[in-house]
């Protein structure tokens, strides 16, 4: 069954919400060395429940993306539109990571 396996916390001001999270929660929060501004989160320890994520500027979009883990983008996107879901911006390719949609 797939699952959601990666959070994206939108934040005007990145800095201040890497303080904020790290201060209440304790979570380890590290610079991506990608091509743009980009904060990897680490919520827990591998061996308990619930998933990473990351912080990124809201010049990056207007929303909090979920990433779910699944075989194959093209058969879930179609059954994503089958069920009355909407294809938003298309399949985006993230080297050495996978694909990313928008539905």
């Amino acid at each position: 069954m797939p699952r959601i396996i990666h959070f994206e916390i939108l934040a005007e001001d990145p800095e201040r919400a890497i303080e904020f999270y790290r201060k209440v929660f304790g979570w380890e929060i590290h610079k991506w060395e990608g091509p743009f501004d980009y904060w990897l989160v680490t919520t827990g320890e591998d061996d308990e429940p619930g998933i990473n994520g990351a912080i990124m500027s809201k010049e990056m979009g207007e929303m909090v993306k979920n990433t779910i883990g699944v075989n194959s983008f093209e058969e879930y996107a179609q059954k994503i539109v089958r069920c009355r879901g909407k294809d938003v911006n298309g399949k985006t390719g993230y080297s050495g990571c996978g694909y990313n949609g928008c539905i």
